[in-house]
């Protein structure tokens, strides 16, 4: 639906300075171009966006800096809950609930992992609203029934909280979903190792530590009243499609927040903090590839009926069901975008004839025996890295279609042998050359001066013996 065709210039051949260097992006939003806005927009209230955005945006805790991040991950985690509730309720007798079961427990476990990385950075008494637990010497508050007494060797008492209004407590005491809960807690206990606090979901929390105020933050209540889609259907994909895709644009939001935070981050010269930023953000657009490989466990019968229902079709590369999300095509452009911060981090200027100034700095910079100490090689490794993981997220994601509504639903199913001008923006995301071709070209004559030394030293070494 929507034309992801880039009209920006080659970077050789372009005069953008080292004081341009700001993401286009994260300056001033894109226009992009919608052939059909009425579907984007169906979409939209398909999954009630308007009112889960209210929720991801909301700025509740004014003295916490990364709440626009961190919230929408948290949320998509409590939906993810909700998708086992669902998954595991399902009444049909040909569902896979075993191949569900373990697709979710992944899903939910790759998300806490990530939800960790960003809580390593939040520090306490910087407005992350926690409940200090050793704060109530042992003593159960009648507000808070979810709570117990524990007891630590050599430690004082302190009551460990679990959430009352979060769907995974409940779904721990469920026969059904008593494993994949446990699973999920002692996730929870281990990947939150490194941070000053924990979940507060029922996790063991054998350190005593603060709590995130998981209800107040989360709103599992408001986010569990708009699980039911405006369209009304028995049909049981119709949940599986709907649940799926608002984890999707939960993650979505928060990457793009992630992308306001790479540009400030560079602006600030802070090189180590913005890459380490970068590879979360590599590791978001993975996420997203494993949220839509749900898409899989679909039962296709099921599926296709509800796709006639919904009109979900794609006559032409560019209408791709995955290009109906605005949010994705603004983190994927966002994504791309990354490569006009090249010149920036280097220090260099483009030369406006072409030539290879930004290539000779970057080889400079990956042979300099100081390269490790300002975190710069980590963020130019880091960027391909997420040009990597855009690529293979829209190539998978053409392989499932293939897989779930047939080749025929594939648009431009002969893209590779069609030339480059007929090809649809779905086969142009992983077709595209490079995005840094000044790095490649750096690392090839780099790879090639090593290759001439090692030859040299080795006929050097024959003609002494």
């Amino acid at each position: 639906m929507i034309d992801l065709e880039r009209k920006t210039a080659n970077m050789a051949t372009t005069g953008i300075s080292a004081g341009s260097h700001r993401n286009p992006y994260l300056s001033a939003p894109s226009s992009p171009q919608i052939r059909d806005a009425s579907a984007t927009c169906a979409y939209e209230q398909y999954l009630r966006l308007p009112e889960l955005s209210k929720l991801w945006s909301s700025k509740n805790f004014p003295g916490w800096k990364n709440e626009s991040i961190l919230k929408p991950t948290l949320q998509a985690l409590e939906i993810t809950f909700r998708f086992i509730s669902v998954t595991l309720s399902d009444p049909r007798p040909y569902a896979n609930r075993r191949e569900w079961k373990r697709r979710l427990e992944s899903l939910a476990g790759r998300q806490i992992e990530l939800i960790a990385t960003l809580c390593e950075e939040e520090e306490l008494g910087r407005g992350v609203p926690v409940a200090d637990l050793s704060s109530s010497k042992g003593v159960l508050s009648r507000e808070q029934s979810s709570q117990e007494v524990w007891q630590l060797p050599g430690t004082s008492t302190v009551v460990s909280r679990t959430s009352t209004a979060s769907l995974l407590p409940r779904l721990a005491i469920w026969e059904k979903s008593e494993d994949v809960a446990s699973k999920i807690l002692f996730q929870i206990e281990s990947q939150m190792h490194r941070c000053a606090f924990t979940l507060g979901l029922g996790e063991p929390n054998l350190a005593g530590k603060p709590a995130l105020d998981y209800d107040i933050v989360v709103r599992p209540s408001d986010l569990h009243s708009l699980k039911k889609s405006p369209m009304e259907s028995k049909n049981q994909e119709n949940q599986t499609l709907f649940t799926a895709h608002q984890i999707l644009e939960s993650w979505l939001f928060a990457a793009r927040e992630l992308l306001e935070r790479i540009g400030e981050r560079m602006d600030g010269k802070d090189w180590e903090k913005a890459a380490s930023d970068c590879w979360l953000l590599e590791r978001v657009w993975k996420l997203l590839a494993e949220v839509e490989d749900l898409h899989l466990l679909m039962d296709p019968n099921d599926f296709l009926r509800l796709k006639s229902q919904l009109g979900i079709s794609a006559a032409s590369g560019s209408e791709a069901f995955c290009f109906r999300s605005n949010a994705l095509l603004r983190v994927t452009n966002g994504s791309r975008d990354l490569k006009r911060t090249v010149p920036w981090i280097l220090g260099v200027e483009v030369d406006p004839s072409g030539g290879p100034r930004v290539q000779e700095a970057a080889m400079r910079l990956f042979h300099s025996r100081r390269r490790g100490e300002d975190g710069r090689v980590g963020l130019l490794q880091a960027l391909p890295a997420i040009e990597t993981a855009v690529k293979k997220f829209f190539f998978a994601y053409r392989q499932l279609i293939v897989a779930v509504m047939g080749s025929l639903e594939a648009s431009c199913n002969q893209a590779l042998c069609l030339p480059s001008e007929s090809l649809g923006s779905l086969s142009h995301m992983f077709l595209e050359p490079p995005y840094f071709p000044s790095l490649d070209a750096a690392k090839a004559f780099l790879g090639s001066f090593w290759q001439n030394e090692h030859g040299n030293f080795r006929s050097g070494s024959d003609s002494r013996s």
